[in-house]
């Protein structure tokens, strides 16, 4: 995170993460201790292939990773397009911007005689 900006990169990751590693979990956890099965019946409508065995499981794992992470980029995008940041740090500087230093030199005066 720079300033108040958030990075959709970082934040999709870090949700991709979480969601993808809690529905390969869950899908485990159906397949040997039938424990959670009516969540893996009702994702596995939306994540086709998902269901409680060892490969089910990779492969939700996997859409689930793959969804979050789009939902997290696209949430930290939306939420920078809507911030109206006006702190320096955000600012991204552009050509118009950017101060060129320009070398002065003193003139001294002439003097008559």
């Amino acid at each position: 995170m720079n300033g108040c900006k958030l990075s959709p990169v970082a934040l999709g990751l870090s949700v991709g993460i979480l969601w993808g590693l809690s529905v390969l979990i869950m899908g485990l956890m159906a397949y040997y201790y039938a424990f959670g099965r009516p969540f893996v019946d009702a994702m596995s409508t939306l994540y086709l292939g998902y269901e409680p065995s060892i490969q089910g499981s990779l492969i939700g794992g996997l859409i689930g990773f793959i969804d979050s992470f789009i939902m997290g980029a696209l949430v930290a995008w939306l939420y920078n397009c809507f911030s109206c940041c006006k702190c320096t740090c955000c600012k991204m500087p552009t050509a118009a911007t950017v101060a060129v230093p320009v070398k002065r030199t003193r003139k001294t005066p002439k003097t008559v005689d």
